[in-house]
């Protein structure tokens, strides 16, 4: 336990026993009514309002819009239960630039500050954020597979110290590849990515699976930095059929280079969020990074109150997920309108 959450406990008791040795007669009785009709939101706002300041740090791989709007909602998430910045909360964001040596440097300095929680963005900041404290709580988000990243054995029985949003549903990479198979067929699939993402690296392998049975073919590029991108996209648009850029952090902060080769060679594009959507893709099946992020947001708070730890909040996956389908991205990408769309997808408002 850190020392401002025993400071709150401390001061909560003898806020109790004040109020207990002092009260009497019908302002007693009129006490324990307004207690017992306070709300949920009303109990946590006034956690909130204990004159507590707290500090939290925030570890985000890399800034790109989806990681951004996650943040935003995680911020939205805790002042909708009291923890509001310049009142009682203070952020201490801190970028490792797509490179996670940085978000273990990023981690270490946030815990030897004291921070009182860590909102860890992406997997290698999640990662990071676990190896480097004893005893800070993190919530995370962006995180794809939290066990197979190694962050818990089981999503619903998270570990003491960690848990948060994943974002990516189950079913997005399966229905993705089959979208891909019925549409487009015996398309070469062609996708980058950081093979030292483990995020990425997880989401690769279930392309591969989920395409054993299909027609499909998958070839694969791997970068190590954003500045590779581009010449990788570009050689691999020139053989595919079919482009498909997973939840990978260091491609998507390079998404225009490959947006640009995939419109030189009229290629379609797949994307994995609604963000890379909006910013050149064709279809995903997307997930709103705001609203993961404000259901951390929600995640901190109970911990913040002392109502809960990491481990009685299980971990969870996004629970919307929709096909998007960017009209203005399939006449550039050479994409033939197929009529089932005109049903089955929600059209990208430009």
């Amino acid at each position: 336990m850190s020392k401002k959450w025993l400071r709150m406990v401390l001061t909560g008791f003898l806020s109790v026993s004040v109020l207990a040795a002092c009260g009497s007669g019908d302002n007693e009785s009129n006490e324990e009514e307004g207690a017992s009709g306070g709300s949920d939101s009303e109990d946590s706002e006034q956690e909130a309002d204990s004159g507590e300041t707290y500090t939290i740090g925030a570890s985000q791989i890399v800034e790109h819009p989806s990681l951004d709007q996650a943040y935003a909602g995680f911020q939205e998430g805790l002042a909708d239960n009291g923890y509001v910045e310049g009142e009682n909360v203070e952020y201490d964001l801190q970028s490792a630039q797509g490179d996670p040596n940085n978000a273990s440097t990023i981690a270490q300095n946030l815990v030897s500050d004291g921070v009182d929680l860590i909102f860890a963005n992406s997997t290698p900041s999640a990662q990071s954020a676990l190896q480097a404290s004893s005893e800070t709580p993190i919530i995370f988000t962006s995180v794809t597979d939290a066990v197979e990243a190694g962050l818990m054995e089981d999503i619903e029985e998270p570990g003491e110290l960690i848990t948060g949003v994943m974002d990516q549903h189950p079913d997005a990479i399966k229905m993705t590849v089959d979208f891909i198979a019925e549409y487009f067929p015996e398309a070469n699939v062609g996708m980058i990515y950081n093979s030292g993402e483990q995020n990425s690296v997880s989401q690769i392998k279930d392309v591969e699976e989920a395409a054993e049975g299909t027609d499909l073919e998958i070839s694969t590029r791997s970068v190590s930095s954003s500045a590779e991108v581009q010449q990788a996209a570009e050689s691999l648009a020139g053989e595919a059929d079919v482009m498909y850029i997973i939840t990978d952090n260091t491609v998507v902060s390079a998404l225009e280079s490959v947006v640009g080769a995939a419109e030189d060679q009229q290629v379609p594009l797949m994307v994995a969020e609604p963000d890379s959507l909006e910013r050149g893709g064709f279809a995903t099946f997307g997930i709103d990074y705001q609203t993961i992020g404000y259901r951390a947001g929600e995640m901190a708070a109970e911990v913040l109150d002392g109502k809960s730890t990491p481990a009685d909040i299980p971990a969870e996956y996004p629970e919307d997920m929709k096909l998007i389908i960017n009209e203005e991205a399939a006449e550039a990408q050479g994409v033939e309108w197929n009529e089932d769309w005109d049903e089955d997808a929600e059209l990208l408002e430009q």
